[in-house]
């Protein structure tokens, strides 16, 4: 399993870059679009949506919601972005008072939650600049990695049994490690205020694992063990950028409000 991973990362690295530093921006905006399309198909099965003209309204109702924020003004994003905040607050209070309790419409809603901001956060850091996307991403990439092998080494005290029985404090710690230095590069990267910079990271790793856990928990509901196939050794998409999905709008909002974005 690992090593079908490393090939699959190994395979898609290239591919990432190119979109991310190398293609005009309405190009990395619509390939972002078709990946949170792709993200939605997957979703659609957490409230039970089983049928492919079901699962293709869903993928249609998120895609207007991406086009309404396309074409959109800038503050009707920021309220977006704002909300996204509120709900992964929400998110991290179910997880850990409620994670038994699931409802359909609330499956429903929560795929808007999750993937609009994401792409709407996205996008902005990509406009901003494209090396603040390249580090989101590296930063949940090193967490993800720290978190497997530190769990994998030394994990024994489990952190959310009842959503993801796999996943420990130990690997939580283990990621913070690998996250840690991958912030301390950026600060050299991006030529900021260390302290508050680095706390913008720990706060985005900790939005990272929520955003895991959030849809361990959908899956946990559906009866899923992954949300898709279509990447092997990963999963299927949202397997692939769920930390990414709560990291991205946590890492803008966090940037805007310390006034660390230029």
């Amino acid at each position: 399993m690992l090593r079908q991973r490393i090939i699959t990362a190994l395979l898609l690295a290239p591919l990432a870059l190119l979109v991310i530093l190398w293609v005009p921006h309405p190009v990395t905006m619509a390939v972002f679009a078709l990946l949170v399309l792709a993200g939605a198909w997957e979703w659609a099965a957490f409230p039970g949506f089983a049928s492919v003209p079901a699962r293709s309204a869903y993928v249609v109702a998120i895609g207007a919601a991406l086009a309404v924020c396309w074409f959109s003004a800038g503050a009707f994003n920021a309220w977006i972005l704002n909300a996204a905040i509120l709900w992964w607050l929400f998110a991290f209070f179910w997880i850990v008072f409620l994670p038994t309790r699931m409802s359909r419409a609330l499956g429903v809603l929560a795929g808007f939650a999750v993937l609009v901001p994401a792409w709407v956060a996205l996008v902005a850091l990509h406009e901003r600049d494209p090396n603040l996307v390249l580090f989101v991403l590296l930063l949940v990439v090193a967490a993800d990695v720290g978190a497997y092998f530190g769990g994998r080494q030394f994990g024994r005290h489990k952190l959310a049994p009842k959503v993801s029985p796999g996943k420990t404090w130990e690997g939580v710690f283990g990621g913070f490690v690998a996250a840690a230095l991958m912030a301390f590069v950026g600060v050299a990267w991006f030529k900021v205020d260390a302290l508050p910079f680095l706390a913008v990271c720990a706060l985005v790793v900790v939005a990272s694992i929520v955003g895991d856990l959030t849809e361990s928990l959908f899956k946990r509901h559906a009866g899923l063990k992954d949300s898709g196939s279509l990447l092997p050794g990963h999963g299927g998409v949202l397997d692939r950028v769920d930390s990414v999905t709560a990291a991205a709008p946590v890492f803008l909002v966090s940037l805007e409000l310390l006034g660390l974005l230029a």
